[in-house]
């Protein structure tokens, strides 16, 4: 009794650290920049209407540009954590699986044949190269048995593919070059648009999520445990693929394929919170929003006043992750 109750005190507490960590990082995403802003302006905005430029900048473009990061992070973070649960699989994660990079040679397609689609028409392009990019690489690494060196092969290898065929695409053709800076993964200049347009995607994927993550931790049991206890085992694994597709698509239409948020956060949330997915799903989006809101604000600084891709910052932080994972291998729980 003891023991639940100092556990349920840790999960708390953690709760309670990450949502303050995670407003003050809003609020610091709103300071940073090279116009110089303070607490106090970024409070006034948010209670007054003031048509400062200070007022201007804080309200069209530090404010969403923080919700977009809290919302990509949020989506990569459950979406990765809902791969390691249907492949039972320690690697798994947007970028391994080639999801990210389907989405992207998609986009970029569209970017260089259909420039005049609008944004909201590239998400549903961004969900369909997601299912192609993850159809393929979870083919390729099921034959015979799944394991997690053939899954790393599987998705490097299509990962690659994909990216060079993405490339040859900018080389060929100038409509599509603009892209660039975007491939690295970045959330720089976005609007209330691209929040307008991501929000009812997250809303819906990390809703559903939750709402089903009791049937995500029996599953994570062993499909012939899950399926004695009642479980649909296909149908949870179909489910989940979809929100996969939804979470990640999304949040690539937005922000690039923003890499490693979907590998590093649910291996840190269940270090700290277990392995019930009741509690990992919630805590992978919390904890995915605070480290994609943070990686923003470094990032910011790799070459100030002027700006560089979040990405390169997820890139340093999860590439030494990845190896590690690796490296340990079968060794790495569920």
């Amino acid at each position: 009794m003891k023991t639940v109750v100092k556990n349920n005190v840790i999960v708390y507490c953690t709760a309670i650290t990450a949502i303050i960590l995670l407003i003050s990082g809003i609020i610091i995403s709103i300071l940073v920049g090279a116009a110089d802003i303070n607490v106090a302006m970024v409070l006034k905005s948010f209670f007054e209407i003031n048509p400062s430029k200070e007022d201007l900048i804080i309200q069209t473009l530090r404010l969403p540009r923080a919700l977009i990061g809290a919302l990509v992070g949020a989506n990569l973070a459950v979406a990765g954590a809902l791969m390691q649960a249907i492949t039972r699989n320690s690697l798994a994660s947007p970028q391994v699986f080639g999801v990210n990079a389907g989405a992207s040679f998609f986009i970029v397609m569209a970017f260089a044949f259909f420039p005049n689609l609008s944004s909201t028409s590239l998400v549903f392009i961004a969900f369909i190269g997601a299912a192609v990019g993850g159809i393929t690489v979870y083919s390729f690494a099921s034959g015979g048995g799944m394991t997690h060196v053939k899954l790393a092969l599987a998705g490097i290898t299509v990962h690659l593919l994909l990216s060079s065929l993405t490339q040859s695409v900018i080389i060929f053709n100038e409509q599509a070059k603009d892209v660039l800076y975007w491939l690295v993964g970045s959330i720089n200049g976005k609007t209330w648009t691209h929040v307008h347009i991501i929000l009812p995607w997250s809303l819906i994927g990390l809703l559903v999520a939750l709402s089903f993550s009791r049937s995500i931790s029996i599953l994570v049991l062993g499909e012939s445990t899950a399926k004695g206890l009642g479980q649909k085992v296909d149908r949870i694994r179909i489910l989940a693929g979809i929100l996969v597709i939804i979470l990640a698509g999304s949040s690539v239409a937005v922000a690039g394929p923003v890499g490693f948020i979907g590998l590093i956060v649910p291996h840190i949330v269940r270090r700290l919170v277990g392995g019930d997915y009741r509690r990992i799903i919630p805590f992978s989006a919390l904890f995915g929003a605070l480290l994609l809101v943070y990686s923003d604000i470094l990032a910011r600084f790799i070459a100030y006043p002027f700006e560089s891709p979040v990405g390169i910052v997820t890139a340093l932080i999860g590439a030494p992750f990845f190896l590690y994972l690796a490296r340990k291998g079968r060794n790495i729980k569920q």
